[in-house]
């Protein structure tokens, strides 16, 4: 029996619990997946469908989660426009030909999904004959991916990005259309795979002040969103960490969820964002540092918060760290079902 509670839940129509899944489910903190890194890189898990799909279904197998998330990474589709990248142990990705300049720019092709990425595309088939809760997909938001691909390599100051972007806006539009354009393509090829429901990344676009979002990014991810409106499957932007300042900017973006991270209050969340989306997240992902108590406490009042208003999904602020517990993890998918099962259970008049 196939379970719809997420994407009930992305509409805003009645669930009987609170879904959950959390993002980076499938990762580091399960002894079972570093077993696999011990043999395979990242980019070779993804090239292998099989080996992908099973990555990806294990968190759902091991904690019983509502939704599965695509095993992959938001660099892979950037090499069929022609970035030469790998990730780095302790690093991250790490760029061989940075995009610095107008020529560099010229020189990205478009995107080739079934060329290139059709390894991605298989793993999705094959998840989507397999799974009992729905594929979520993903793919990176142009800030972010440019974030590394000018850089070079993760970046905690951005500052060629933001060279780039105040000193030639035409040369930075044009790097953001084309990413923009990237991205739009990879989600409806997911789509068209298969996939139940499709999430923005855009880890690192907290780092612009309001008016910088709204002027040089904000248009590209509205884009992206407008050429996804004909699908019929629920849309998620994450706008990543320390992003709660630029909420109010999102009343127009074509999506159906918008992730918060744990700075901001899921009803204030709501607020800023005119309650206009379901909303996702937000426990401070090292809570799960926290002793078992005080982890069920957090998740009660982020609980109790999140179901005054339909449209709920429980998740984590950011990802899990390779040092997470699998076993609080699985406590505390337990604890979200029960308790808000519990608290959704519709009273009975004698």
């Amino acid at each position: 029996m196939f379970n719809d509670r997420f994407l009930r839940a992305c509409r805003r129509q009645p669930v009987d619990r609170v879904p959950v899944w959390y993002m980076r489910q499938a990762g580091r903190y399960d002894p079972d997946y570093r077993k696999i890194k011990e043999k395979y890189s990242l980019l070779e898990i993804c090239r292998q469908p099989e080996l992908a799909a099973e990555v990806t279904m294990m968190p759902v197998r091991k904690l019983g989660v509502d939704a599965a998330i695509l095993y992959s990474d938001i660099m892979n589709p950037v090499s069929s426009i022609g970035i030469d990248f790998d990730i780095v142990k302790d690093v991250g990705p790490v760029i061989h030909n940075p995009v610095r300049s107008a020529d560099d720019v010229e020189r990205l092709k478009p995107i080739d999904v079934e060329g290139d990425l059709s390894h991605v595309l298989e793993t999705i088939r094959i998840l989507v004959r397999e799974l009992k809760v729905p594929l979520i997909t993903f793919g990176g938001a142009p800030f972010t991916l440019a974030s590394y691909i000018v850089e070079g390599r993760p970046s905690k100051s951005y500052m060629n990005t933001k060279a780039l972007m105040y000193g030639h806006p035409d040369v930075w539009h044009k790097l953001m259309a084309k990413l923009s354009d990237m991205a739009a393509e990879y989600l409806r090829a997911h789509a068209a795979a298969g996939a139940r429901a499709v999430q923005l990344f855009d880890s690192w676009v907290g780092a612009l002040a309001p008016h910088d979002f709204q002027e040089y990014v904000l248009p590209h991810v509205e884009r992206i969103f407008d050429r996804l409106s004909d699908l019929d499957i629920p849309k998620i932007y994450f706008p990543g960490v320390s992003s709660g300042e630029l909420l109010p900017l999102l009343g127009r973006l074509d999506a159906d969820v918008i992730g918060l991270d744990w700075r901001v209050p899921i009803a204030e969340g709501r607020r800023r964002t005119g309650g206009k989306f379901a909303v996702q997240g937000n426990l401070d992902p090292y809570v799960l540092t926290a002793p078992e108590s005080v982890l069920r406490e957090h998740a009660r009042r982020l609980l109790d918060e999140g179901m005054k208003e339909p449209g709920f999904i429980f998740n984590l602020g950011h990802g899990l760290f390779p040092d997470a517990s699998l076993d609080k993890l699985r406590l505390l998918t337990e604890f979200v079902h029960e308790y808000s099962e519990q608290r959704l259970k519709p009273e009975v008049s004698l």
